[in-house]
């Protein structure tokens, strides 16, 4: 019996010793990628991205997408296996600021799991959608939004931007009155094309949008009696991900209420009041980060 157990013994042992140097080598297999990624088969360019992404990541699979459009950079525009790595580094990294600008005047900005991001483009300016990268569409003034430099994205868009031109000058002053008598439903034709904003509520119906109203390109359509006059919105917000604050003038007073920094410019989303909630008048926003109501004005404010 002993003399069976030395040699297994010494058999464990050798394995023992040769096993750091076999696990050692299969790491470096699996993280080893040549910088020309193109003289790779594309499994191999899939298994290597994935790989990638997966050690940067904590074992997370790539997005489906996301693994596309690098098979695209490495298959078209010869990326190398070190951009892609650092690409992968600055999608994760999460934080305000979205990747750097991309060759050719571009820059990606991502909506990770759907959270809301900030990135800051290198011009000043509107930006354009150049390219969708998600499956989840990128839809201007929905999901992505670009003021004064900065992109806006949320709700799981990822893109690549460029600059663009500035979105056209609104109508000055010019104001479409749409009622829906007897609760009846009525679409009212805009001048403008793009987003449309609730200026001043006429009826002692609540004018809600999603609800009693609602706008597309070119019309506006409301229903269960709210009657209104409404005006082009070209303002861009960052995208609804969104913030909503009450701020009621309880015994016509002025009344003044906090607005959350970094969401932009608000705007009426419901009068609650039976007193007008009108803009300037007895609404308005005092500085950047608060809204004033006055004059028995209740509403809800949001972006």
């Amino acid at each position: 019996m002993l003399k069976l157990l030395k040699p297994l013994s010494l058999a464990l042992c050798l394995a023992a010793l040769a096993t750091p140097a076999l696990v050692q080598a299969q790491v470096q297999t699996r993280a080893y990628a040549p910088e020309n990624l193109r003289t790779l088969s594309h499994n191999d360019q899939v298994r290597v991205i994935s790989l990638e992404y997966s050690e940067q990541s904590g074992g997370r699979r790539i997005p489906d997408d996301q693994l596309r459009f690098y098979l695209d950079q490495v298959n078209r525009s010869n990326w190398t296996f070190s951009r892609i790595k650092s690409d992968i580094a600055t999608s994760l990294g999460g934080g305000g600021v979205g990747p750097g600008p991309q060759p050719g005047g571009s820059i990606r900005c991502e909506s990770t799991d759907g959270r809301p991001r900030t990135c800051r483009a290198p011009w000043n300016g509107y930006s354009r959608l150049l390219r969708q990268l998600s499956k989840t569409p990128c839809t201007e003034g929905q999901t992505w939004q670009s003021r004064d430099g900065n992109i806006y994205v949320s709700g799981g868009c990822r893109g690549e931007f460029g600059p663009g031109l500035s979105p056209p000058v609104p109508p000055v002053g010019q104001t479409v009155r749409c009622e829906s008598n007897d609760g009846r439903p009525r679409t009212c034709q805009v001048p403008w094309n793009g987003r449309t904003r609730l200026s001043r509520q006429l009826s002692s119906s609540a004018c809600v949008e999603g609800r009693s109203w609602q706008q597309q390109n070119g019309s506006v359509w409301v229903s269960q009696g709210c009657r209104a006059e409404f005006v082009a919105d070209y303002q861009v917000q960052p995208p609804v991900g969104g913030r909503r604050v009450s701020c009621s003038s309880n015994d016509n007073r002025t009344t003044t209420c906090a607005w959350p920094p970094g969401y932009g410019v608000p705007r009426l989303i419901q009068q609650v009041s039976r007193q007008p909630c009108i803009q300037g008048q007895t609404w308005g926003i005092s500085s950047a980060t608060a809204i004033w109501v006055s004059r028995g004005c209740r509403g809800v404010f949001g972006n």
